[in-house]
């Protein structure tokens, strides 16, 4: 590992540990996530945009570095803290190690810390920002961590042209606030040709390729943030075309945006995989993976975190969305279903 490294908190608390990945300075707001395994994952989510990642599970990176699981082709997230990243990863498929990874693309590391001590601090007092500094931090440093803010986020990571996959029975368009490649890969292993358009494209430009169904993707930020006003309102123009649509994640906040309904910050937010949801209409409980530190506030949800009852899913007849990641990798698939059950409602659309 490299030198000394400090992280301090916007309350005052200075964590002491060791660099590795990129050298620098960074400031973000601290989240964090409790996979034991998924970290490449993690990493190049770009959900995590703006944000300085803290993983729970103690040992990370022990399989190294793996081009294949990668969700989009940079990382996403400002700054990564691990209590011991592995130095010596063991794989098949591995590419390299974690640290070098990090390096290459100007991520600031940092290990040895207490992750378990910083951890509680974050879910007793809710998530908060941080400075991550070669030195000693100081007052400034703390208040500079204070004021940070993400701003414009949606803008940053979507698609800036517009692509398309080969194939397919089905033309789904994708508006991608920051998609996970696996949302692409199981709607193309469904026989869909995945149009993917950019966060700002005007519905008579998604209209016009006649799509069969509409994909809101995963994205960062905060849902209600006044530079996201021409998603919804694209999306209220969606709507009314009748053209079924699914959203996830950050999809699915601003599906119901656009709907009427209104979304809170959480305290320390959903991350990991292995969240608890429960499917109100059947009564059965899937494991599911989740990325979010915002809720949509509603009493008609389909689905229901079993953990602290926050909304999981909706459904609007022609149209639902859900909170978790169906497409997980690496996983759980609990609830791949879901994405059949976007199959039928575009079938039963094309059928009319």
């Amino acid at each position: 590992m490299k030198n000394t490294a400090y992280l301090i908190l916007e309350n005052g608390t200075v964590f002491e540990g060791r660099a590795f990945g990129a050298m620098g300075e960074v400031v973000g707001e601290i989240v964090f996530t409790t996979g034991m395994t998924g970290y490449l994952e993690t990493l190049t989510d770009q959900s995590y945009h703006g944000q300085i990642v803290l993983q729970t599970f103690p040992l990370i990176g022990n399989y190294g570095v793996i081009p294949d699981d990668f969700e989009s082709a940079s990382v996403g997230a400002k700054a990564y803290i691990v209590k011991h990243p592995c130095q010596n990863p063991s794989n098949f498929r591995n590419e390299g190690d974690l640290d070098g990874f990090l390096a290459e693309r100007g991520i600031v590391g940092l290990c040895g810390i207490d992750t378990r001590a910083l951890t509680k601090i974050i879910r007793k007092n809710g998530v908060m920002n941080g400075k991550i500094t070669a030195a000693p931090p100081t007052e400034a440093d703390r208040l500079e961590a204070a004021a940070y803010s993400v701003r414009g986020p949606v803008a940053a990571v979507s698609a800036r042209t517009q692509s398309k996959t080969e194939g397919g029975s089905r033309r789904v368009a994708l508006m991608d606030f920051g998609a996970k490649r696996g949302i692409a890969r199981a709607l193309s292993v469904r026989d869909c040709e995945v149009w993917t358009f950019g966060y700002d494209t005007p519905e008579e430009e998604i209209l016009k390729i006649k799509p069969s169904g509409i994909m809101l993707s995963n994205g960062p930020g905060d849902p209600a943030d006044p530079a996201n006003d021409v998603i919804i309102k694209t999306i209220h123009g969606l709507m009314k075309s009748g053209v079924p649509m699914f959203g996830i994640c950050l999809g699915h906040q601003l599906l119901a945006l656009a709907n009427g309904y209104k979304t809170q910050k959480l305290k320390f937010g959903h991350r990991g995989a292995n969240q608890p949801v429960k499917d109100l209409s059947t009564g059965c409980v899937y494991i599911t993976s989740q990325n979010h530190g915002y809720t949509v506030i509603a009493d008609n949800c389909s689905f229901v975190n079993v953990n602290d009852g926050t909304c999981e899913g909706l459904d609007y007849g022609v149209s639902f969305s859900v909170q978790f990641h169906p497409e997980a990798r690496g996983g759980p698939l609990d609830t791949a279903f879901l994405f059949d059950r976007f199959i039928e409602r575009m079938d039963a659309y094309a059928a009319r």
